[in-house]
């Protein structure tokens, strides 16, 4: 069945009403939104991610490897970066250390999300200075966007 003109700007104007309202009563504008760098070489769990922290209000940028990541890092200063630690062109590790060496963007809060398990990498990239380590198998998306929000709030 299909609906009429009139029934169509109808449900447009409900949908726009519904909008309004929630950017009025929730404030999430783009310019309060808080940004994210996901740098992540696996492609369906960087759409997965991008998609469930879009959702969640979050603004996301996305690079598949570390040097594309460094760049954004360093031109965009997002508010927190999710970063892989065995991608190609520059590991996690190395983006992590540049990331802390320059004072432009060496605050910046970085979660480790990885699937290296061993306590040597995890010592390793808190003493490079990432705020926490991540194991992806362990973790669950909102056990991801937990810790997230928990880093942001300070």
């Amino acid at each position: 069945m299909k609906a009429s003109r009139k029934a169509k700007l109808e449900i447009y104007g409900g949908i726009r009403k519904i909008h309004s309202w929630l950017i009025a009563t929730h404030s999430l504008t783009i310019s309060n939104m808080k940004t994210i760098l996901l740098i992540e070489d696996e492609a369906a769990l960087q759409k997965t991610m991008g998609d469930v922290l879009g959702a969640a209000g979050y603004k996301v940028l996305q690079a598949l490897d570390g040097e594309a990541g460094l760049r954004l890092a360093l031109s965009e200063k997002p508010d927190l970066i999710l970063l892989d630690l065995i991608m190609p062109r520059k590991t996690g590790f190395d983006v992590l250390a540049e990331l802390k060496q320059n004072s432009a963007t060496q605050k910046l809060p970085v979660i480790v999300l990885t699937n290296l398990e061993s306590m040597n990498d995890v010592e390793k990239a808190l003493a490079a200075g990432a705020v926490t380590y991540l194991v992806k198998a362990n973790y669950s998306l909102q056990d991801i966007l937990d810790k997230i929000e928990q880093v942001l709030k300070g």
